[in-house]
């Protein structure tokens, strides 16, 4: 492949994580929530954890593993309920999450990168949202371009999920400060009802199908 095929098909990969990673979602929340408690290095954490996970499903959807994807589609009931769990584990945690000098909260203590990490990878994995996008659109882009290579469309996954989440955090990260401790208390609640409510969304979306 030459690199006047391989830019454009890095740009056009780019631009689908992006697309992927840009709406508000529970990992929206989880990274805007981090950074405002702890910082722009723990929200990008929180992010990274999805860019990677991301990337993962763009190689099985890239490389065409038929294996690997017959077995996500028919696992995916079970990751939207495991999924579904760490999303009302973190709710819980946000809810009681203290916010500034409120008394009445209860003090958590702020994650590790690590930690901020690994739940968003292992949420964005068991979200089967993610896996049916990216095995349709790379189904797609591999059809359309002949002879493209995986690994560009990989790459171009990663950097532009990982561009979305790296502004997100600096930007919250510079306003961070702006928030007095009653709002940052306020909207870590706000953020734990709206993660819950993910969840049980989820939920229903899996139970909809066995009541017709």
């Amino acid at each position: 492949m030459t690199a006047s095929m391989s830019w454009p098909l890095f740009f056009q990969s780019g631009l689908i994580g992006l697309s992927i990673a840009a709406p508000v979602g529970p990992i929206g929340l989880l990274t805007i929530q981090r950074t405002l408690d702890a910082g722009w290095r723990a929200g990008l954490a929180t992010g990274m954890g999805a860019a990677v996970a991301d990337t993962v499903y763009g190689a099985v959807g890239a490389f065409g593993a038929t294996a690997l994807i017959a077995w996500l589609v028919g696992a995916k009931t079970w990751l939207a309920v495991f999924g579904g769990l760490v999303l009302l584990r973190l709710a819980w945690s946000g809810w009681r999450q203290s916010a500034g000098d409120d008394a009445r909260a209860v003090p958590a203590p702020v994650p590790s990168a690590w930690t901020c990490f690994a739940t968003t990878f292992a949420l964005t994995l068991s979200n089967p949202m993610t896996i049916v996008s990216f095995i349709a659109i790379f189904g797609a882009m591999s059809a359309q371009v002949a002879g493209g290579s995986p690994l560009v469309m990989v790459a171009g996954v990663f950097v532009g999920s990982a561009l979305w989440w790296l502004v997100l955090s600096v930007a919250v990260g510079r306003l961070r400060h702006s928030f007095r401790p009653a709002w940052r208390r306020a909207i870590n609640r706000a953020s734990a009802l709206l993660l819950a409510g993910f969840a049980l969304w989820q939920w229903v979306g899996l139970l909809t199908p066995l009541l017709h």
